[in-house]
C-alpha cells in the first residue's frame, strides 16, 4: 500500500475517537444516583433475524461475524443460536498450550528446534487465544470469557504470574467453564485457582501472629470485594448508587478487608496431603505435577482461627482451624449480596453491547440474575435484552461501544480469509501501543484492567455528559498512530513472528484477500464486498466513495498480465484488496460497535 495513503489512515483513526466520543455509550442514567427500578424479564426475542440483524448480534456475542456463523444465527434464531453454542465442547487453551510445550521439547530433544525457548512459554498463551478465537466453534462461550477475563483479572504481564502460563492458560478455561453456570461457584473456582492466588498473593497467606506483628495479607480480600462481586458502593438493582442524603453509601470497610483476609488464609498448593514443605511449595518432593492448575487446598495449621467478621457475618473462632468452613461463610457471603446482580451485569453489558447501559437494561439483567446468581440467564439477558437487539437502540447517539483493538482484529481475521502457517495463530503480545494494539489478551497492567468500567473520558461531549466510556482509555495520539501502523504492516506482510519454524520468513497469520483480489480492476465492486465483510449496514455512500477513491489511486496495470508480469499484477490487484480493507478497519464505522 501507498505511503501516502498513511495521511488518510491517520485522519481517520482521529476521527474515530471523535465519533467514539459522540456516538458510543448508552442511553442515560447509570452514573448518578438512582431509585430501585421495576424491571420486568425482557420478553425472549423469537424472531428471525436478517442478515443485518444476525451480523450485529454476532458483533456482540462472538470474536466476529463469518457467513458461516450469521447462517446460523439466521436459521436458528437468537436464543437458539445461544443454547446451541453453549452446548458445544469448549476449546482448552491448556490442552493447545500443552501441546505447543509438547512440540517444542520434542524439537529441541531431535536438534530441529529454533530460537532459544526450551518449552512453551506467555506467547502460548496468547496464541491459543487467537486460535481459539479465529477459529474456534465455542465462540460464545469463548467471547464470555475473555470478557469475565476482564474483570476476574489475572496477567502475564506480572512477573511472577508471567513465569506459569499454563496455570495462566487453565484459568482461561475455568472462566469457560464456570462463566454459564452459578456465580457462586465461579467466585469459589475464582478464589481458590492458583493463578489468582499467584497474582493476589493470598496463596501462602499465613494467619496473623501478634508476637511478630504479622497480619493477614489483605491483597485479595480487598479485590474480591471491590473488584469481583459487590464493587465499592451500595447499589440499587438498576446499578445506581444507593445514598445517605447525596453521599454513595460504601459497601465495606476496613474492618471487612480485615476480617475477610482471616478467611483467605492457610490456602496454598493442592497435594495429598498438608505438609508444611507442600504449603510452602519445595519441589520437587512436594510439588504435584498439575499444583498450577489444580484448586488451592486449606492448610488448617496456617488458618487463623480467630474470630472473623465481615459484611454482617461472623465467623466465631474457631477451637481448631476450619479453612473450608471459613471460606464457605465468606463466599456465600459474597454471592447472596444484592450488589452482585447489577455489579457483574452492568460490566458484562458494557463488555458485550455498550458503554453505558440505561439503568433499566442493567435492572432486567440484574433481576434475571436472580438470587441464585444464574450466569446463563444473565448472559441471555445482556444478549436478548430489547436494548440489545431492537435495531432502534442502535440509532440512538448515545449507544454503542469503542471497540477495543483485541476484537477490531479477531473481527478482521474472521471477516476475510485468514490462515495460519504454523497452525498455531502466531501473533503473541500487541502490547506496545506505538507500533501495535496497544492491548494484549490476558496482559492488562493492573487487576483493574485495561480501563476501568467507570472511566469517563476527560473532554468530548460524553465527558460533558458523564457517559462511562471504558475502552477510551486505551485512546492517545500514540495508540491511534500504532492501531494504523500495526494494521498496515499486518495487510502487507502478515501477523505476528514467523511461522512454520521460521523457514519461509513470513509472517505466520496471513490474509489471502483472493475474492478481494480478483475485484481489482472494479474498484466500487471491491468496496462493497469488503464493506459487506466488515462494516455491514455500518457502511455509508460517503465512506465507500472516500475508500474507491483511495483504492483507484493505487497502481494497477491496464495489460494483461502474461509470464513475464504476472507477480506484479497480482501484488498490485492485493494492493488494492489491501487498502480497502486497511481503509474500513481504521474508520469509524469498525472502530465504533453500535
Amino acid at each position: 500500500m501507498k505511503k501516502n495513503r498513511m495521511a488518510w489512515a491517520a485522519k481517520a483513526a482521529a476521527l474515530a475517537v471523535v465519533v467514539g466520543l459522540s456516538a458510543c455509550g448508552g442511553g442515560g442514567g447509570g452514573g448518578g444516583a438512582s431509585s430501585p427500578a421495576s424491571a420486568p424479564t425482557p420478553e425472549p426475542v423469537v424472531i428471525k433475524p436478517s442478515n443485518e440483524q444476525a451480523r450485529r448480534f454476532l458483533l456482540q456475542a462472538s470474536f466476529g461475524p463469518t457467513d458461516a456463523s450469521i447462517e446460523a444465527v439466521m436459521r436458528l434464531g437468537y436464543e437458539a443460536w445461544i443454547d446451541d453454542q453453549l452446548a458445544k465442547p469448549a476449546s482448552s487453551h491448556r490442552l493447545n498450550w500443552d501441546n505447543a510445550d509438547a512440540a517444542i521439547r520434542a524439537a529441541k530433544a531431535a536438534g530441529t528446534g529454533t530460537g532459544k525457548a526450551t518449552n512453551a512459554g506467555a506467547g502460548e498463551v496468547l496464541d491459543s487465544f487467537y486460535k481459539v478465537a479465529v477459529t474456534g466453534d465455542d465462540q460464545l462461550r469463548q467471547r464470555l470469557a475473555y470478557a469475565l477475563s476482564q474483570i476476574f483479572v489475572v496477567s502475564l504481564a506480572q512477573g511472577a504470574l508471567g513465569e506459569q502460563p499454563r496455570s495462566v492458560a487453565a484459568y482461561l478455561d475455568m472462566l469457560a467453564k464456570e462463566g454459564t453456570g452459578s456465580y457462586r461457584d465461579l467466585l469459589q473456582q475464582v478464589a481458590l485457582h492458583p493463578a489468582m492466588g499467584i497474582y493476589l498473593s493470598h496463596l501462602r497467606n499465613q494467619k496473623e501472629d501478634p508476637l511478630t506483628g504479622r497480619v493477614a495479607d489483605e491483597n485479595f480480600a480487598r479485590e474480591v470485594m471491590q473488584l469481583f462481586s459487590i464493587g465499592l458502593q451500595e447499589l440499587n438493582t438498576d446499578g445506581g448508587p444507593k445514598l445517605d442524603g447525596t453521599t454513595p453509601r460504601p459497601s465495606y470497610g476496613p474492618e471487612d478487608v480485615s476480617g475477610l483476609a482471616k478467611v483467605f488464609t492457610g490456602w496454598s498448593w493442592d497435594g495429598p496431603d498438608t505438609d508444611n514443605n507442600r504449603f510452602a511449595g519445595w519441589c520437587p518432593t512436594f510439588c504435584e505435577p498439575d499444583r498450577l492448575i489444580q484448586p488451592m487446598q486449606g492448610y488448617g495449621q496456617y488458618h487463623s482461627i480467630s474470630e472473623k467478621r465481615f459484611l454482617g457475618t461472623v465467623v466465631a473462632a474457631q477451637s481448631k482451624a476450619k479453612p473450608e468452613a471459613s471460606l464457605k461463610a465468606a463466599l456465600d457471603t459474597l454471592a447472596a449480596h444484592p450488589n452482585v446482580g447489577p455489579f457483574i451485569g452492568r460490566q458484562l453489558i458494557q463488555r458485550l453491547v455498550t458503554s453505558h447501559p440505561s439503568p433499566a437494561y442493567v435492572a432486567r439483567v440484574a433481576q434475571a440474575f436472580g438470587p441464585s446468581g444464574n450466569m446463563k440467564a444473565m448472559l441471555k439477558a445482556v444478549l436478548l435484552d430489547r436494548e440489545a437487539r431492537e435495531p432502534a437502540a442502535a440509532d440512538a447517539n448515545a449507544y454503542g461501544k469503542l471497540r477495543e483493538p483485541v476484537l477490531r482484529l479477531t473481527q478482521t481475521l474472521r471477516a476475510l480469509e485468514s490462515s495460519s502457517d504454523s497452525g498455531a495463530w502466531l501473533i503473541r503480545s500487541t502490547d506496545d501501543p506505538a507500533a501495535q494494539l496497544g492491548q494484549s489478551p490476558l496482559r492488562s497492567p493492573s487487576v483493574f484492567n485495561f480501563y476501568r468500567p467507570g472511566y469517563v473520558f476527560a473532554g468530548g461531549e460524553t465527558g460533558a455528559a458523564k457517559l462511562t466510556m471504558p475502552e477510551l482509555a486505551l485512546v492517545n495520539e500514540s495508540s491511534v498512530a500504532g492501531y494504523s501502523i500495526y494494521m498496515r504492516n499486518g495487510l502487507s506482510s502478515g501477523f505476528g513472528p514467523s511461522g512454520l519454524d521460521g523457514k519461509n520468513g513470513r509472517p505466520d497469520v496471513q490474509l489471502a484477500l483472493t475474492a478481494e483480489s480478483a475485484l481489482a480492476d472494479k474498484p466500487a465492486e471491491l468496496v462493497n464486498l469488503v464493506s459487506a465483510k466488515l462494516l455491514g449496514a455500518r457502511s455509508n455512500a460517503e465512506l465507500k466513495a472516500e475508500i474507491v477513491a483511495a483504492v483507484e489511486s493505487v497502481k494497477l496495470d491496464a495489460l494483461k498480465a502474461d509470464a513475464s508480469n504476472q507477480k506484479t499484477v497480482d501484488e498490485q490487484r492485493r494492493n488494492r484488496a489491501r487498502m480497502a480493507v486497511y481503509l474500513s478497519v481504521l474508520s469509524p464505522e469498525y472502530m465504533v460497535q453500535k
